[in-house]
């Protein structure tokens, strides 16, 4: 048996096949049995019970089944009133508006949603549970102590079906331990633009392998339908996003639009989706983006047409956050088309009071139909019945799982995640100093390597990831140094370490192992212009100790394939090791040789920093499902590293897209705030949603404190898309290059007037310079959206 695979045995059944576990050793690994289904006997028996319930329900609790608040805007007592069907918790959401909430608070909520969901109603009207549903996208990441897995990409490079099904199995058991019973995954988007901010959610550009390994996803998170564990204990509800063709858009541009034939769209894009409803999956989540002009949560002959009738589904279909508010003619408070469309249940995280008002309404008047709302009804009360919610199920903290805190973050669990990890590692350069032989002596460098938030990516503890977040944010995780360590220790292999790795070494080296990579991001927030990797920390040490005579390995981090020739040219060994997660050993697994490489490549890997427009092997310089062997040490040519996007330094965009540009810093007197989110020093910076979820920021100043960005110099001015809910109380300055410019009588002019532009220009301000500084004499508030700097207007007078 191969190292820690005993560890390994300690999973599901399917492991036996990955490890060549024994069944005894399998058995002594078992955890809490699976429970026999109580459903009712037959499909008749099930519809009859549903009927039964829809025909004693109000219209104003059937209506409430439909509409889906965040945690982080609703109380129980909220639910006990209106009834719910369900709620969800974003990736900034957490019990009692804690995003770092122990698991404990999580279960304990679960509770108190449930009690309030299930208090009796007058009558004989039922009172139908809740279900809350969670964006668990690699493990359930959202919660502290979880079990982070690699994300989608490095899951489509290690390409086995079987280790998915049990990354979903294990999936499941830490989301039960938290009472919860839905996710929000997996993403079967086929990424065909590596410049989009999603692509790590993606397993491949391939359609038939992005569904081969969505469909097992679902098999591992449900169970397979007609299995005794299907829905059950042990399995969490699926759901299959985003249909359709979130991968597909122009240049990459998350939420943007998809344009072309809708046959040749769709053998592409909706391709996966006839094995993930073979699969059983139970829901389907509309998808942001447009098709040929019209967005498809209000698209009915997509959703429905196509959907519903040629695929055959019968699940639920689920928004997106507040995508309902994108259809023409629709706000994210009023939108029945979506609905009419073929949308069952609403995702709407804040404005849920008005959008259930203006529903009921709209049922009440003949603008929905009740057999519209009756039918989306039945899909949520058929959900929860296969679920078990119907059939003596208790609240959740008394489940089988739930509270078995040892099951979150589980030995077993991490195992499979290392495994995932080195499973998924592609080597595509080898000089021959991979793998790393006994004896040596290795320097570990860059910024990365003992980096667990930045190894796990977005959607790890917050939606964005990254951040403040730290390694105590990720209890029993190893970083990638410390999983080099611990193989090390094994090998007679002597480790020093140098986060900057500036300078001669002070020990005599063989190999220098530089670890970095892209910057933490999800969603609209990572898209990018182009496929240039700007941060030059890995060059620079990788140029470094090749002018020493050391030989080096790059071990890079990213959620997609980006134009590197730069680094592979400076490095012996070149892995991409995409964003593996809380489990760093996994990486040292194959640097040291206890795993050999068998990662292919499921996005081909650009050869020019412009990038492949539509991900094809024509003009790559790695090929998809390329990855080489430790025997492969056939030279690589020197690549070109000519790029024309490098000499644009991105310094015009000071924040946008919810996110500071890449050269941009915000800071309070000192404390720095990650992408213009946090607290320090009397500044208070948090997301808010304008045209997307958290594009931009509420910033409130204590009496007396300053906010600062800066970045790079020039002569321009700046534009600033802002509002102001309340007048300031004291005087507010801007300062750049000259003296303060009181800007309150501006600020109380826009109070109340929605989103404004703030043009400040070098006539008014003084010339421009490297930062921009607010500073407040009293409490005040202020939202914006956008920073961005601007010439050709030096001379005119700044406007508000």
């Amino acid at each position: 048996m191969r190292r820690n695979a005993r560890l390994f045995c300690a999973g599901a059944a399917i492991i036996a096949a990955l490890s060549g576990c024994s069944q005894a050793e399998l058995a002594s690994a078992s955890s809490t049995p699976v429970a026999a289904p109580q459903i009712a006997e037959t499909a008749t028996d099930s519809e009859a019970q549903i009927a039964d319930l829809l025909s004693r329900m109000s219209v104003e609790r059937k209506v409430a089944q439909l509409i889906m608040p965040d945690i982080g805007s609703i109380t129980p007592q909220d639910v006990a009133q209106y009834r719910f069907g369900t709620v969800l918790n974003g990736g900034n959401s957490g019990p009692n508006g804690d995003d770092f909430a122990p698991a404990e608070q999580w279960l304990a909520l679960a509770d108190a949603y449930w009690d309030a969901s299930v208090q009796p109603l007058p009558g004989d009207e039922p009172a139908i549970p809740v279900l809350w549903g969670t964006d668990a996208v690699h493990g359930h990441a959202n919660v502290i102590g979880a079990t982070v897995f690699p994300h989608n990409i490095a899951l489509g490079a290690a390409g086995d079906p079987d280790l998915i099904r049990l990354i979903g199995a294990a999936t499941a058991t830490e989301i039960e331990v938290t009472g919860i019973e839905w996710t929000f995954a997996p993403t079967v988007a086929v990424a065909r633009d590596d410049r989009w901010g999603r692509t790590y959610e993606s397993y491949s550009e391939n359609p038939e392998l992005v569904a081969r390994l969505g469909a097992a996803m679902i098999e591992g998170l449900q169970g397979r339908p007609g299995d005794p564990d299907y829905l059950r204990t042990g399995r969490v509800a699926a759901t299959a996003k985003h249909f359709f063709g979130d991968g597909g858009t122009e240049q990459g541009v998350d939420q943007g639009d998809v344009n072309g034939d809708l046959q040749e769209l769709m053998a592409i894009h909706a391709a996966p989706y006839p094995a993930a409803i073979d699969a059983g999956v139970a829901s389907v989540m509309a998808s942001f983006n447009s098709i040929n002009g019209r967005k498809m949560h209000g698209n009915e002959p997509l959703l429905n047409g196509e959907l519903r009738g040629n695929l055959g589904f019968g699940g639920l279909v689920v928004g997106d956050w507040n995508g309902h508010g994108q259809v023409a003619g629709c706000t994210n408070a009023d939108c029945p088309q979506a609905l009419l469309a073929g949308l069952d249940v609403y995702m709407v995280p804040e404005d849920w009071k008005a959008l259930y008002e203006s529903l009921l309404a709209q049922v009440q008047d003949g603008t929905v139909p009740m057999a519209r709302l009756d039918e989306a009804v039945t899909r949520v009360l058929r959900l929860k019945q296969q679920l078990g919610m119907f059939d003596g199920e208790t609240r959740p903290s008394e489940r089988p799982n739930a509270g078995r805190w040892d099951k979150l973050g589980f030995a077993p669990h991490r195992a499979v995640a290392r495994e995932a990890v080195a499973r998924s590692l592609v080597l595509l350069k080898n000089d021959g100093v991979l793998p790393i032989r006994d004896n040596a002596r290795i320097l570990v460098a860059g910024s990365a390597a003992d980096n667990i938030p930045q190894q796990a990516g977005g959607w790890s503890i917050t939606w964005q990831g990254g951040g403040d977040l730290t390694a105590e944010h990720f209890p029993g995780a190893t970083s990638i140094l410390g999983g080099i360590r611990e193989v090390a220790a094994g090998s007679n292999v002597e480790v020093t370490f140098s986060a900057e790795g500036a300078g001669v070494p002070q020990t005599p080296v063989d190999l220098a192992i530089v670890v970095f990579g892209e910057q933490p991001y999800a969603e609209f927030v990572g898209d990018s212009k182009d496929m240039v990797f700007r941060d030059e920390e890995g060059l620079q040490l990788l140029r470094q100790y090749r002018e020493q005579g050391i030989k080096t390995v790059a071990v890079f981090l990213s959620g997609r394939p980006l134009w590197m020739n730069r680094e592979i040219n400076a490095a012996d060994a070149f892995v991409a090791a995409w964003l593996p997660g809380s489990e760093g050993a996994g990486v040292a697994d194959v640097l040291f040789g206890e795993r050999a490489p068998s990662g292919r490549l499921s996005f081909s890997w650009p050869a020019t920093c412009e990038g492949n427009p539509v991900n094809s092997n024509e003009g790559a310089l790695f090929p998809f499902g390329f990855g080489r062997s430790f025997g492969d040490t056939s030279p690589l040519a020197v690549l070109d590293e000519t790029c024309d996007a490098l000499s644009i330094d991105g310094g015009d965009a000071w924040f946008t897209s919810g996110r500071l540009g890449a050269l941009i810093q915000a800071v309070a007197d000192n404390a720095v705030l990650p992408d213009l989110r946090g607290a320090g020093n009397g500044i208070t910076a948090a997301g808010l949603d304008r045209k997307a979820q958290e594009d931009a920021r509420t910033i409130s100043f204590a009496p007396g404190a300053s906010l600062t960005l800066s970045g790079p110099a020039n002569e321009a001015g700046w534009r600033i898309a802002y509002s102001v809910n309340a007048r300031p109380g004291a005087p507010v300055t801007v300062t750049a290059g000259g003296a303060p410019l009181d800007i309150t009588q501006g600020l109380s002019v826009a109070e109340g007037k929605g989103w404004r532009e703030m043009v400040l220009t070098p006539a008014c301000l003084g010339a421009g310079g490297d930062r921009l500084t607010f500073a407040s004499t009293g409490a005040f508030t202020i939202q914006i959206s956008e920073i961005t700097r601007e010439t050709g207007a030096e001379n005119a007078e700044c406007s508000f």
